[in-house]
């Protein structure tokens, strides 16, 4: 026997062995499917976080971007003034780059905003699942939704404000 063969007839052992267990089992299997949301929950949570921290990198960089652009479209018109055409031609070029390094830049951070607003869907979606079984005796689990929810609810707000 291969051992890659006795592995996987171990592992599809085992999992029969849980799915007999859980399905004689329901509130175990309820906290099984609680404890995969609440880990899938973080799993967004920190994704978000993520994408947060990129878009707010690629913002500051945009504005970096216009600030060089402005700076150097100055100098072409200084150039041009001052009858230096070659050099004025050779920063408009620059300034060319510059342009289209910032439309690279907006377009990533488009693309994060759409996996931001696929997190967030994933989010709604855990926030808005029943649970699975009744909540632990103290409510944790209701708190952990709540809190999920209004933590959704205040990043799409900032986000509007900010767009």
């Amino acid at each position: 026997m291969v051992a890659g063969d006795w592995l996987e007839q171990l592992e599809a052992r085992l999992e029969r062995q849980l799915e007999a267990f859980l399905a004689s089992n329901p509130a175990q299997q309820a906290l099984l499917q609680e404890q995969e949301a609440r880990d899938r929950q973080a799993q967004l949570v920190g994704e978000r976080s993520r994408l947060q921290r990129q878009a707010e990198q690629q913002r500051q960089r945009l504005l970096e971007l216009a600030s060089e652009i402005r700076a150097w479209r100055q100098r072409v018109e200084r150039a041009r003034a001052a009858g230096a055409d070659e050099l004025a031609q050779r920063a408009e070029a620059h300034v060319d780059e510059l342009m289209e390094q910032g439309r690279r830049h907006w377009n990533q951070l488009a693309d994060l905003g759409q996996q931001f607003n696929a997190v967030e869907s994933g989010l709604q979606e855990l926030s808005a699942a029943p649970p699975a079984a009744a909540s632990t005796p103290n409510g944790e689990a209701d708190l952990e939704q709540a809190w999920a929810a209004f933590e959704t609810q205040q990043e799409l707000e900032r986000m509007k404000t900010q767009h």
